[in-house]
């Protein structure tokens, strides 16, 4: 019998695959839509202070609220470089903690590393704001920022009195925060690697490392980088636990010793307190600002990996 009763089967399945692709691609358009609507609604509340300030907001490090003057400049970097450095702390961990899960951990060990991971990411982010303030920060101060001191003093990087709070305990916490969400994708997709390549190239006496480094990284690579877009949005992102260590100062230095800002640590400190209209304009126009960024960055890697792939199919 029919799925669909007696008869009518072959009228009854295109309307419901034409009803299942209209639904489908509301929802792709919906997210679309979405988008848009973000960025005019910020576009158009940001319009005062775009057209005061106009291009010189994007390289002005004057924030100013007495006098209404206000600039971008000490967000932005203290935004690019808080998540950089988390970046580059948390990467290799990430990926080593997935090739241990998958290649090396004994079966029994490995759902306890599993649900670890899943509880690390699970934790809120204003949490990790406490933990940075209350435990990280005396730890940064007191050991990690007097050995580096001593040691790579010599560079602009390191250099200034170690007061535990400023752009490196951020970049820490950052670090912390998005390592169980690059860890657990990585991982997944290092297990989608086919068991019959692996076992091919053991086969043929190579070693672990020889397997993880020439038939798991490269099956897995597009996964890995969703992995790590993935973590470079949570960081760009990231206002509460930021907002706690970072010592939330409008000012430009070399040093990762220092107090700074990032612009969402920016908006959480201060939207309350905009009173003013122009003030209020210029702290959307820094969420404006946020997005675009991400965006873009989203947008370049997205392209890079489109290109690699075409690249690869031609080759």
């Amino acid at each position: 019998m029919s799925l669909y009763g007696k008869g009518g089967s072959g009228m009854r399945q295109p309307s419901i695959d034409a009803a299942f692709r209209l639904v489908t691609a509301g929802a792709a358009v919906f997210i679309l839509i979405l988008l848009l609507a973000m960025f005019i609604i910020l576009s158009q509340n940001a319009w005062p202070s775009i057209r005061r300030f106009g291009l010189d907001f994007l390289i002005s490090k004057e924030w100013n609220p007495v006098t209404s003057q206000f600039g971008a400049l000490t967000t932005i970097i203290g935004t690019l470089v808080s998540t950089i450095l988390a970046m580059l702390l948390s990467l290799p961990v990430a990926i080593g903690v997935a090739i241990f899960l998958t290649e090396l951990s004994p079966a029994s060990l490995r759902p306890v590393f599993g649900m670890a991971i899943e509880l690390l990411a699970a934790i809120p982010s204003i949490i990790y704001g406490m933990w940075g303030l209350f435990v990280l920060a005396p730890f940064v101060s007191d050991y990690i920022q007097p050995f580096l001191g001593k040691y790579l003093g010599f560079l602009p990087l390191f250099q200034g009195p170690p007061m535990g709070i400023g752009m490196l305990t951020a970049g820490i916490v950052l670090a912390v925060m998005i390592l169980p969400f690059m860890a657990s994708i990585i991982r997944d997709v290092f297990l989608m690697t086919p068991k019959v390549l692996k076992e091919s190239a053991y086969g043929l006496g190579a070693t672990t490392w020889e397997v993880v480094s020439q038939v798991v990284l490269p099956y897995g690579i597009r996964g890995m980088i969703g992995g790590v877009l993935l973590g470079l949005g949570r960081a760009l992102g990231e206002t509460m636990a930021v907002t706690f260590v970072i010592g939330n100062a409008h000012e430009l230095s070399l040093s990762l010793f220092s107090p700074g800002n990032t612009i969402a640590s920016t908006l959480a400190n201060e939207f309350t307190e905009a009173s003013e209209k122009i003030y209020l304009s210029a702290l959307i126009e820094l969420g404006l600002v946020l997005f675009l960024i991400t965006f873009i960055v989203l947008g370049v890697a997205e392209w890079w990996l489109n290109y690699n792939a075409t690249k690869g199919r031609k080759a």
